[in-house]
């Protein structure tokens, strides 16, 4: 396996991300650590699933390379379960097989690249950039999907009454006749509500209804909103 890298820290995403590499063969797991820790990466090597499993969910911008052949759990198995329960964190799938349906089956279930050994440095390198960036995307967008829970569980009963009325159409002096009190008070609540969920416009306050209406469950920073 080629590692050289010709200038490690132009490539650096953030120095607190980290790389988590899952490989049996202990000399692969040396050179990656290797050539992590030379782009200013963390790398936190594992030779099984189960230890990799074992371990916290990092808080920063993260990646795996994933090995297929695991001595204790199927690699597309694992890939499958990962990418479900840490979706924050993308995965470079390795093999020493070029297969092409297995490597169908790897995008299919979440990997974001599929590499077959030997490989440079520099392609594995460009993989871990793309993976961090994504990480770092759907990281950011969780953290405002958190803000706006915190800024929806500010409201009280009542603005979050008028809020879902305005969200679904409704005019103030609709919204005043259905909960049986004054327009003034409506245009008040109204106004907090805006002010509390920090809503620059109405189609920003819908947009936010929408997503905090999924369950909060969505990852897609693509949905974010600016």
């Amino acid at each position: 396996m080629h590692m050289n890298v010709s200038t490690p820290n132009d490539h650096c995403v953030s120095e607190k991300a980290v790389v988590f590499v899952l490989d049996d063969d202990i000399s692969v797991r040396e050179s990656l650590d290797s050539l992590v820790r030379s782009v200013g990466w963390l790398p936190k090597t594992f030779e099984t699933a189960a230890a990799f499993l074992y371990h916290p969910k990092a808080l920063v911008p993260s990646c795996l390379i994933l090995d297929f052949n695991l001595p204790d759990l199927n690699g597309l198995d694992l890939l499958t379960l990962i990418s479900v329960e840490r979706a924050e964190m993308p995965i470079i799938f390795i093999t020493g097989h070029a297969d092409i349906p297995l490597a169908v089956k790897a995008m299919r279930a979440g990997a974001l690249e599929f590499l077959t050994k030997p490989f440079s440095g520099e392609v594995l390198v460009r993989a871990i950039e793309l993976a961090l960036q994504r990480s770092k995307d759907v990281l950011r967008f969780a953290a405002k999907i958190q803000a706006m829970r915190d800024c929806c569980e500010s409201l009280s009963r009542r603005e979050r009454e008028v809020m879902a009325l305005v969200v679904g159409g409704l005019m103030n002096k609709q919204i005043a006749f259905q909960l049986g009190i004054s327009e003034i008070t409506v245009k008040a609540h109204r106004g907090q509500v805006m002010r509390k969920m920090k809503a620059k416009s109405l189609p920003e306050l819908v947009k936010m209804a929408a997503i905090l209406g999924k369950g909060h469950h969505t990852t897609s920073p693509q949905s974010a909103l600016p």
